[in-house]
C-alpha cells in the first residue's frame, strides 16, 4: 500500500520485546488522515530515519527517555512535508525536521520541529550527517575526546552514519584513525572512500592481534558506540589518559542477561585508574544542543568542499520499516539507514492557509 493523501499508515507498539524484536512487536494500523485544529499543522512524513536508540525505547526499564507506550505510535525523527498549516512560519510545501514517528501523517504544533526550507538537494540528509549521528560523532569527538594532531583514534562500527562521520573529522585533525567494522567491504569502504589508516573487521579470526598491529602507539580516544567483544579487544590498547566517549552500546541492546564469563567489572575499573583513563556517556541533544549551530555551520562546508563522504541506505516503503530496523540491530546496514515512506514534493503549493 503506498501512501496517499487520505489514509494514515502507523506502525504502533504491540508488546515489548524479549531479546530481539520480531513481527509480533510492532502492528500497523490504519485510519483517516488527521486535520488540523487552528494553532496546528498536518505534516506527511516524507523519511523516516532508523536508528539504535529506538530499541531502548520498545522497553519500559529506567532510562533517560520515557519508553513508547503499548499501543503507541512507534518513535523516530522524520523529513516532513507540511500540508496544511495553521501556524505563521510554516507553509505547505515546506520542509521541516520533525518526529513524526512510524507513521504517514502526523498532526503538530510546531514543538521541536525544524523548517528546512521549500527546497533541499537532500532532505534526508538532515537525518544523518546534518542531523543527530552526524552531531553526535562531532560533538562526542571534539567535546569529550578532544583528539590532538598525531595521535590515534579508533572507532567502531567504522561504515555506520556515527563511525564514519568520527573517523573522517578526526583525520581533518590530524589524527591516526582506526576503524572496527563488520566484514570485509566494509572495512575497504572505510580506508579507500572515507580515508580511514586501517580498518579491522572484528568478525575475521585474529581480530584482537590485528588492532593492536594497526595501533602500534595504542589508542588515545576510542569512540565508543557498539561495546562487547569490540571495547574487550580496545580496553587493552589504550594508552594513559585515554579519553572514551560513549554513545551508544548496540550490541547489547537486545540482551536478556548478562555476558557468559567471569566478572571484569574490576579489571575494567583498575584500567582505569592506573591509566587515569576518562569516560563519558553522553546524550546529544541534552548534552551538547547549544552547540549545533556550530556544527552544522563546519560540517556543511566539509560537504560542500568534498571533505566529507556520506553514505546513505535508503529503503523504500513503510512497511519495510520493522525489517529494516531488526537488521539494523544486527548490523547489517552500511551506512545511514533511512525508510522512504512517501513519494517527493507530493504537496506543491507553497501558499499559507493560515
Amino acid at each position: 500500500m503506498s501512501q496517499s493523501l487520505t489514509i494514515n499508515r502507523q506502525f504502533v507498539l504491540a508488546s515489548r520485546p524479549k531479546g530481539e524484536p520480531d513481527a509480533d512487536t510492532l502492528r500497523l494500523e490504519t485510519s483517516p488522515v488527521p486535520n488540523p485544529a487552528p494553532g496546528q499543522m498536518l505534516l506527511r512524513t516524507e523519511y523516516l530515519s532508523l536508528d539504535p536508540y529506538m530499541r531502548g525505547r520498545m522497553s519500559d526499564a529506567p532510562s533517560y527517555a520515557a519508553p513508547v507506550a503499548l499501543g503507541a505510535v512507534m518513535e523516530g525523527g522524520t523529513v516532513a512535508q507540511v500540508v496544511v498549516s495553521h501556524l505563521d512560519g510554516f507553509s505547505p510545501g515546506d520542509w521541516v525536521l520533525s518526529f513524526n514517528g512510524w507513521q504517514d501523517f502526523a498532526v503538530s504544533d510546531g514543538t521541536g520541529v525544524t523548517v528546512l526550507g521549500p527546497d533541499l538537494a537532500h532532505p534526508s540528509w538532515a537525518l544523518g550527517i546534518l542531523g543527530m549521528p552526524g552531531f553526535t560523532a562531532w560533538a562526542g569527538l571534539t567535546q569529550i575526546g578532544v583528539p590532538k594532531s598525531g595521535e590515534t583514534v579508533c572507532v567502531a562500527a567504522a561504515t555506520g552514519p556515527v563511525g564514519a562521520t568520527v573517523g573522517q573529522v578526526a583525520k581533518l585533525m590530524g589524527c591516526h584513525v582506526v576503524g572496527i567494522a563488520g566484514g570485509a567491504e566494509k572495512c575497504a569502504y572505510a580506508v579507500k572512500e572515507l580515508g580511514f589508516d586501517a580498518c579491522i573487521d572484528h568478525k575475521s579470526n585474529g581480530f584482537a592481534k590485528a588492532l593492536k598491529a594497526a595501533a602500534p602507539k595504542g589508542i588515545d580516544v576510542y569512540f565508543e558506540n557498539v561495546g562487547g567483544a569490540v571495547f574487550d579487544a580496545v580496553l587493552p590498547l589504550l594508552n594513559t589518559a585515554a579519553r572514551i566517549p560513549v554513545c551508544g552500546l548496540v550490541s547489547g541492546y537486545n540482551a536478556t542477561a548478562l555476558p557468559d564469563g567471569p566478572d571484569r567489572m574490576g579489571w575494567l575499573m583498575g584500567q582505569m585508574l592506573r591509566k587515569r583513563m576518562t569516560m563519558r556517556g553522553f546524550i546529544i541533544f541534552q548534552d551538547f544542543g547549544h552547540l549545533y549551530p556550530k556544527f552544522a555551520a563546519a560540517m556543511t562546508d566539509w560537504l560542500a568542499a568534498g571533505k566529507i563522504h556520506y553514505r546513505e541506505e535508503v529503503i523504500e516503503g513503510l512497511e519495510e520499516a520493522p525489517r529494516a530496523f531488526i537488521g539494523l540491530l544486527r548490523g547489517e546496514n552500511f551506512g545511514k539507514r533511512v525508510i522512504h515512506v512517501g513519494p517527493e514534493k507530493m504537496i506543491e503549493n507553497k501558499e499559507s492557509t493560515t
